[in-house]
């Protein structure tokens, strides 16, 4: 593989290879990335424990501000994976 961050034969290098050196070392930039998702998601939990109060139509429920917030973040991430299963079968046909 040359320096140049392609292989030889001119295609990218395959996925696995490492995009940075730390002292010396080949570190690959995904775990990273996780590792530091993962600190700021522990912060953001800390820092938001105060409990808040919502209404759903007619219900009030209290809860933590954190959970309420990945509550809606799974929420999303279902809705959307739901649209686009169905855009994808929509385009099949």
């Amino acid at each position: 593989m040359s320096t140049n961050g392609r292989s030889t034969n001119g295609r990218p290098p395959d996925s696995s290879s490492p995009l940075l050196k730390v002292k010396g070392m080949p570190v690959r930039a995904k775990p990273v990335a996780a590792g530091l998702l993962a600190v700021a998601a522990v912060w953001f939990i800390a820092v938001n424990t105060e409990t808040v109060k919502i209404t759903l139509w007619v219900v009030n429920v209290s809860a933590p501000l954190w959970l309420i917030l990945v509550v809606t973040l799974l929420v999303g991430a279902v809705l959307g994976k739901l649209v686009s299963k169905r855009r994808a079968s929509k385009k099949r046909q």
